[in-house]
């Protein structure tokens, strides 16, 4: 069987240092909703159409709506993304494109937690776009084209939404 990348690699890529520059200037409550909101929106409908009637990754996004409202205990999200959307990735060996894109809800969750999770939404959310438009067997090259198409529409979407001269930027400490 053939073995797929699970997830963009190059941290150094101009398109993901980009991304992270902007990512640095933004609150944690922003970066949880841009990423929840762009998961959702652009990437939860691929999983969607390649596992209908599989709710796992939406859970994932709702849960960590709804800690955002107020209405539900870190804990109780945490569970949903680890033993409900991570399963779904992992359930989903085999099948890049399912494996992606529940990863990238997983990540986009997860931002709720630590906001470095939401770079997570263009390492395997432009993936699994990429996988999605060209196909799981096109080169490599022609994949990280379209990701970083994909990276840019990120951007864009959190530029739209970033809080000018942020007065309580995450602290963030990216290890990679």
């Amino acid at each position: 069987m053939k073995k797929y990348r699970k997830m963009l690699s190059d941290i150094n890529a101009p398109y993901l240092q980009s991304l992270m520059k902007l990512i640095e200037t933004q609150s944690k409550a922003t970066l949880a909703h841009w990423s929840i909101d762009y998961a959702r929106e652009n990437i939860l409908p691929i999983y969607e159409r390649v596992l209908p009637g599989d709710e796992r990754p939406k859970n994932a996004l709702d849960a960590a709506n709804e800690w955002l409202a107020g209405k539900v205990k870190l804990p109780y999200v945490k569970n949903i993304i680890l033993n409900e959307c991570h399963a779904a990735a992992r359930e989903a060996e085999g099948n890049p494109i399912a494996q992606t894109v529940a990863r990238t809800c997983g990540q986009a969750a997860a931002t709720i937690h630590a906001p470095t999770h939401s770079l997570g939404l263009a390492l395997y959310g432009a993936l699994a776009v990429a996988y999605n438009k060209l196909g799981i067997n096109a080169s490599w090259d022609a994949l990280v084209n379209v990701a970083a198409e994909e990276c840019a529409k990120m951007e864009s979407a959190l530029r739209a939404v970033a809080v000018k001269n942020e007065p309580n930027p995450a602290k963030i400490n990216w290890n990679c």
